[in-house]
C-alpha cells in the first residue's frame, strides 16, 4: 500500500480545485484500506486520551464538501474508536430563529470542544461564504444593519465577513484550539452516481430531498465560491486540506491518517505524571486496597 504525507493534501499555496485530483491511488484493495484505518483510528482513539487526560488543547474538526461528499460516513468511521466523552459532533443545518437573534458565528463558538475533547464541524462557519455567497437572499434572514436588500451585499461585505472567519480561526488557534479543516473534493460524475444510488436503493430514498438537484445545478458557482474560500482561509494556524473523496474509502483513510500524524507531532502532549507524593505511595495504596 503506497504511503502518504499530510502536505500531499494541505492548501499551502493558492489552488486550481478544477486541476485538483477527487481521486488518489493507494495501490491496494478496499479490504486492506479499511484494515489499516482501524489501525489508525484505534491510535487517535488512545491518543484523544492522551489529550483529555492532559487538558491544554482542544481539537476542531471541519468538514465541508459538495452533498454526497460522504461527510456523515467519515465521520462515523473515522471517530468510531473515540471515547463518547471526548468527542461531540455538530451538524449545522439551517440557522435557527434564536440563532439569526445572533451574529452568524455565535453558533459555532458555543459548539467548540472544551480543551481536552474532539469537536466535528459537519458543514461549518464556511457556509456563511458559501451557500450564502450562492444564495445572497439568505443573509438578509439575518437582519444586519445597512443590508436591506441583495444590491447591499457586495464585495465589501464578503471581504469583512473573510476577515471576520479569519480572525475567529486565530483567536481559538491563539488559545488552545488546533484546528483542522478538510474539503471533501467530489466530482461532478461521482455526485451524480451517489445520487442515482440514493434514488434507486429503497434504504437511500430518505436521503434524497429535489433540491439536491436544484444545487447540482449550481456546481461550478460552488467550485469557485468553495475555491475562494479556501485560498483565502488556508493559514498554518488553521490549514485547508483537500481531501480526494471519489472513493469514500480511501478518503476516510487520508483524514484519520493526516490528523494522527500531525497530533503526534505534538510532543509536549503527554499525561500528566503523579505528584511525588502520590507517586512515593503507590504501594501503600496498592497495599491497603488489597488487604480490604
Amino acid at each position: 500500500m503506497n504511503k502518504i504525507h499530510h502536505d500531499e493534501f494541505k492548501v499551502s499555496t493558492p489552488i486550481n480545485l478544477s486541476k485538483t485530483a477527487t481521486t488518489h491511488n493507494l495501490d491496494a484493495s478496499e479490504k486492506k484500506i479499511e484494515n489499516e484505518l482501524e489501525k489508525v483510528r484505534e491510535k487517535l482513539g488512545k491518543l484523544q486520551d492522551t489529550l483529555y487526560a492532559h487538558g491544554k488543547y482542544a481539537v476542531l474538526v471541519c468538514l465541508q464538501g459538495m452533498d454526497t461528499s460522504g461527510k456523515d460516513s467519515l465521520i462515523r468511521e473515522v471517530f468510531k474508536d473515540f471515547n463518547a466523552r471526548g468527542i461531540v459532533v455538530h451538524s449545522f443545518k439551517v440557522p435557527t430563529e434564536l440563532e439569526l437573534g445572533h451574529d452568524y458565528l455565535w453558533r459555532h463558538y458555543i459548539a467548540l470542544p472544551q480543551r481536552g475533547k474532539f469537536s466535528v464541524f459537519n458543514r461549518t462557519h464556511y457556509e456563511n461564504v458559501l451557500v450564502t455567497r450562492v444564495h445572497p437572499e439568505y443573509i438578509i434572514g439575518e437582519n444586519l444593519p445597512n443590508v436591506n436588500s441583495v444590491g447591499d451585499i457586495d464585495n465589501k461585505f464578503w471581504d469583512t465577513r473573510f476577515e471576520q472567519i479569519r480572525n475567529f480561526e486565530k483567536h481559538i488557534a491563539q488559545n488552545g484550539t488546533l484546528i483542522y479543516k478538510f474539503y471533501l473534493h467530489l466530482s461532478k460524475e461521482e455526485q451524480k452516481n451517489r445520487l442515482l444510488r440514493r434514488l434507486e436503493k429503497k434504504e437511500k430514498n430518505w436521503k434524497f430531498s429535489a433540491g439536491d438537484l436544484k444545487e447540482r445545478k449550481l456546481w461550478d458557482q460552488y467550485q469557485s465560491y468553495y475555491q475562494d474560500a479556501i485560498n483565502r482561509t488556508s493559514l498554518p494556524h488553521a490549514p485547508w486540506y483537500v481531501i480526494p473523496a471519489d472513493n469514500k474509502p480511501v478518503a476516510r483513510y487520508i483524514v484519520a491518517k493526516t490528523l494522527y500524524d500531525t497530533l503526534k507531532e505534538f510532543k509536549d502532549i503527554q499525561e500528566p505524571e503523579l505528584d511525588e507524593k502520590t507517586k512515593a505511595n503507590l504501594d501503600m495504596y496498592k497495599q491497603e486496597l488489597e488487604n480490604e
